[in-house]
């Protein structure tokens, strides 16, 4: 992009206090002019009022919810390009009838999220979380016997989407010696068994990789029902959404034994973690960050980047989502 002094530069509004502006704000400073209401004396509302006339780009995190009505605050946005992958914040039929163009972070993150999914398995598995607290409890010299862990090969994984993330979650455990299967909303080319019931899938597996995105259809797709069916030496890992999984019967479950094991990543009503969780031995806990890297952080960069200079210039979105 031209290098004009500040004035000259496109203006973006950015809401959400997306991460890798921690990272990389001084670098896109260079190129747009970033208007960040936590930088600013201005009440929130007062904020967006002064300059929703006028903006015509917008860069948002995956925590800010796009609705009609907070739309409706914006009459000359074009362009929203939004950090995260997964676009259950975004209401993108009004998007679209409003003729905004979406971006997203595409397939930034897969490889990453794909890495995540498969060491909260094996640290359930292998209970490695557990050991580590073991020895810094002191355990270790007390002559304590450390419990058996479990054998991460040979599993029966069973992978709830096959996206970009599941795909490179098959492929990786594959590696292990584990035997996929998957469940989606369509049958895919790919040598993996295939059933269309999420139910009939956790009859099948002993482990279960929740990788799809969040929709009206997926939430709470994973209940009380499925996880009796994954069984007592179940395990369930997810890097997704949180509220793909009922959280509350996903904890009655864990605290009754009805299966095995958890290692998640993302909550239901986050960064609330329910407090049974957080006591038990069985289950890995991770804050939502699968997919932070330095490696993903420096491509999400620049893509963001690539996206808002597509516009400016009349060119087509990098990643587009919907593209008007």
């Amino acid at each position: 992009m031209a290098e004009p002094n500040n004035k000259e530069l496109p203006e973006v509004i950015v809401l959400g206090i997306p991460w890798f502006l921690k990272f990389y704000g001084q670098q896109f400073s260079q190129n747009f002019k970033l208007l960040k209401p936590w930088e600013s004396s201005l009440p929130l509302e007062q904020f967006i009022t002064t300059h929703a006339q006028s903006v015509k780009a917008m860069l948002c995190s995956g925590g800010t919810r796009v609705t009609p009505t907070f739309l409706s605050q914006f009459p000359s946005l074009r362009v929203i390009v939004t950090t995260s992958a997964g676009l259950n914040h975004m209401d993108l039929s009004e998007c679209r009838r409003l003729g905004i163009s979406v971006a997203n972070a595409g397939t930034i993150f897969s490889e990453d999220v794909a890495d995540c999914a498969v060491g909260l398995l094996i640290d359930v598995l292998r209970k490695i979380t557990a050991a580590d607290g073991f020895v810094r409890n002191g355990l270790w010299p007390m002559n304590v016997v450390y419990p058996l862990s479990s054998k991460v090969g040979g599993r029966k994984v069973g992978l709830v989407g096959l996206g970009s993330i599941g795909l490179k979650v098959a492929k990786r455990l594959e590696a292990f010696g584990c035997i996929i299967s998957y469940q989606s909303r369509k049958k895919k080319p790919v040598p993996y068994p295939f059933y269309p019931d999420v139910h009939q899938l956790a009859t099948k597996c002993d482990v279960l990789v929740i990788c799809c995105a969040l929709t009206d259809q997926t939430r709470h797709l994973i209940n009380k029902e499925v996880l009796l069916a994954l069984g007592k030496e179940g395990i369930i890992i997810n890097i997704a959404r949180g509220p793909i999984i009922n959280e509350t019967e996903l904890v009655q479950c864990l605290v009754q034994g009805e299966i095995a094991g958890a290692g998640l990543d993302v909550f239901e009503n986050e960064p609330n973690v329910p407090e049974e969780l957080l006591s038990l031995d069985n289950v890995v806990l991770s804050p939502h960050v699968a997919y932070l890297t330095e490696e993903s952080f420096q491509d999400l960069y620049e893509l963001m980047s690539g996206n808002l200079e597509a516009f400016f210039f009349n060119k087509p979105l990098l990643s587009p989502v919907l593209d008007d």
